[in-house]
């Protein structure tokens, strides 16, 4: 409406940037989350991998219950699941039909919508943990640990398979970032210390897959969890690494149309 003295009630103008990203982040969330194929890979694959394996006697997980040792890679697994494998395939199709490109045409700025996607991610991520947790306990699971050195190991870790994630969905085709997605989150799974311990694949095969930031989360999280280590500082220090390149290369090679 108009007042006498010509100014508009209310004013016009874009709302202030938290609430922007807020509001963003909110339906990237109810988004994901109505989404039956991303759900079947973040929350169905993962819980059904817990299950078969604490309950088969399928691989050598070492001394001890089965669940103390796979409760948490499949935390590891749940969080490359949505940060990397399900962010890439959902913002590369996004990407095809020009969502993305109207979304830059908005007053959220670039950076902000990057933010809204990944807090998205937290959100479900939190879900996520809380599902596998109580799944895990119900298994038997016995974690001890520091809380604080595991909420570390889960930012990072999504920072670092947020940004390589972002970065594929940006830079190749819808269709070959599907294919891509799948078939890196088939190999971590096998080849990333989430299900077959690490030292079956040999001690070169050990130190070169110890590197990748699936490794890292779940053998950090498996010292804490499992072991009682405090900061795990190497692998903290690996998904640092992943976390930076990652993101400066998704802002500096990501392509919105």
């Amino acid at each position: 409406m108009t007042t006498a003295s010509g100014t508009y009630a209310p004013k016009p103008g874009a709302a202030p940037l938290p609430r922007m990203i807020a509001a963003q982040a909110a339906l990237e969330a109810r988004m994901l989350l109505r989404n039956g194929e991303q759900l079947l890979l973040t929350v169905v694959i993962p819980t059904l991998l817990l299950v078969l394996f604490s309950s088969v006697d399928i691989v050598d997980t070492g001394r001890g219950k089965a669940v103390d040792f796979l409760a948490p890679g499949i935390l590891a697994l749940a969080v490359m699941s949505t940060a990397f494998t399900g962010q890439a395939i959902a913002t590369g199709f996004e990407r095809r039909y020009g969502v993305l490109k109207r979304l830059a045409a908005s007053p959220l700025p670039r950076w902000g919508l990057m933010t809204a996607k990944t807090a998205s991610v937290l959100v479900t991520e939190v879900l996520q943990v809380i599902l596998l947790t109580v799944i895990a306990l119900a298994l038997g699971w016995s974690p001890h640990g520091n809380p604080a050195a595991v909420l570390l190991l889960l930012v990072l870790g999504t920072a670092a398979f947020s940004g390589l994630g972002l970065l594929m969905a940006g830079t190749l085709k819808a269709e070959a970032t599907l294919a891509a997605a799948n078939l890196v989150f088939l190999l971590l799974l096998v080849g990333g210390g989430v299900i077959v311990p690490l030292d079956k694949f040999g001690s070169a095969g050990q130190h070169i897959l110890g590197l990748l930031p699936i490794s890292a989360l779940s053998d950090g999280l498996r010292d804490v969890l499992q072991h009682g280590a405090g900061m795990p500082w190497d692998d903290l220090g690996i998904l640092a690494v992943w976390a930076v390149v990652g993101l400066a290369a998704a802002g500096k090679f990501f392509r919105w149309e």
